[in-house]
């Protein structure tokens, strides 16, 4: 019999607060992290369409006497190491009386070191010395760069894999983590996502692709705003989101504070377009099908979903349709709120981040608001979408996610009991 998966502990950097306490109580006042970029050192902003993201500011270093890991890595791996380290605390775990070989490593990583990247790339060119490139360069900007540090700082000797599919790539990594409890791969496994890619070439790319928010530069609080008639693009944003998921023998052994059940996981292709979701939505509709299907859960008990709602005027709307597939007019009954709207777009850590909202709001019966949900579109309005803060008892929920190159992903929580 497969084992059950639970959620032990969660940590988090983010634009609204470094800390689970700090960034929960901001993001149920509804508070925007979405701000001005100044510039890129000598790279002006005004020659960009998009001005705004949401920034992770007064992130400091530990002291390297008592952290020898973070200066070998780029910023998105930092990142990854002080949530973890929050997860790990959070969940009361004593590592040196783990077993190193049962403890697992599962990372959602979007774009990597490109901070270091692109700084290295430039000096190159602009140097014409490539003996003088950093000698760290390449296992700083490879994408397992942050499950190699993190194994490496906590011991872990388990199974330890890096998952890269843009904006799902965390929900990837949890789905991962569970199927490596399930088959008794691991007994632990740090399931984590990260990004930092606010860099002068990546911020183009996106901009040259036309899907990042410009109307709002002057106003950027007021950029993100999923399913809102008004939205023109997502905001990018930086951050990472860490669980700590155990079976639920080893927790109930030491006594472990649970926050959640993981009970489902499906993960699919549309096989569509790089960038855009299939129209109808019937991919995501059986995404979603799937995970509920692994859950064993019929979409009548489910009660929440946090959306993946990057604030898209296509994105939005399919992925609403994909939901009404599959919950019909009992969608209206269902509580929805976007963690995009808070944060902006975090990349590979979006999915890690909405599902420690997701197990919060199970724990606390409590939903932040969807920000900037002022005036809604008509082929997204629901009833249960809002710009306040819900209070709803949850049973279910399901944390969606949805990347670039057609790759699907969706979870299933459960309360625990």
């Amino acid at each position: 019999m497969a084992s059950r998966v639970v959620i032990t502990g969660l940590g988090i950097v983010s634009p609204i607060g470094i800390g689970v306490p700090s960034f929960w109580k901001a993001a149920l006042k509804g508070q925007s992290g979405i701000t001005a970029i100044s510039s890129f050192e000598d790279f002006p902003m005004d020659l960009y369409r998009s001005r705004i993201a949401g920034q992770v500011t007064h992130f400091q270093l530990p002291d390297p006497s008592e952290d020898k890991f973070s200066t070998r890595v780029d910023r998105y791996a930092q990142f990854a190491l002080a949530a973890t380290r929050e997860a790990i605390q959070d969940s009361g775990l004593c590592l040196a009386r783990e077993r190193a070989e049962r403890i697992g490593v599962m990372a959602g990583v979007g774009m990597g070191g490109m901070m270091m990247g692109e700084r290295e790339l430039t000096t190159l060119y602009q140097s014409q010395k490539p003996h003088r490139v950093h000698p760290n360069f390449i296992p700083t900007i490879t994408l397992n760069s942050a499950s190699g540090i993190l194994a490496l700082a906590f011991g872990a000797k388990g199974p330890n894999l890096t998952i890269s599919t843009a904006c799902s790539s965390s929900i990837h990594s949890i789905g991962q983590a569970m199927q490596a409890i399930r088959q008794g791969q691991a007994d632990v496994v740090i399931a984590s996502g990260a990004d930092a890619s606010i860099t002068p070439l990546v911020f183009a790319g996106f901009c040259s692709l036309r899907a990042l928010s410009t109307k709002y530069n002057d106003h950027p609080d007021k950029a993100s705003r999923p399913f809102d008639r008004g939205r023109d693009g997502f905001v990018m944003g930086e951050g990472a989101g860490t669980l700590i998921v155990e079976s639920l023998r080893h927790a109930t052994r030491r006594k472990a504070r649970i926050y959640a059940e993981l009970v489902g996981y499906a993960a699919t292709s549309e096989a569509y377009h790089m960038v855009i979701p299939r129209e109808d939505g019937s991919d995501i509709a059986r995404t979603v099908s799937l995970a509920l299907k692994d859950a064993g859960v019929s979409p009548s008990r489910v009660d929440y979903v946090n959306a993946h709602a990057t604030s898209t005027v296509v994105g939005d709307d399919v992925e609403i349709k994909g939901l009404r597939t599959i919950f019909g007019k009992r969608l209206n009954t269902i509580a929805v709120n976007a963690t995009k709207s808070l944060i902006g777009h975090t990349l590979g850590a979006a999915g890690a981040i909405g599902t420690i909202v997701s197990a919060l709001s199970i724990q606390t019966g409590i939903l932040h608001p969807t920000a900037n949900y002022d005036d809604p579109d008509p082929h997204c309005a629901l009833p249960r979408l809002s710009n306040k803060v819900q209070k709803k008892s949850i049973r279910v929920a399901l944390v969606n996610a949805f990347g670039f190159g057609s790759n699907n992903a969706v979870l299933v929580l459960k309360k625990f009991s």
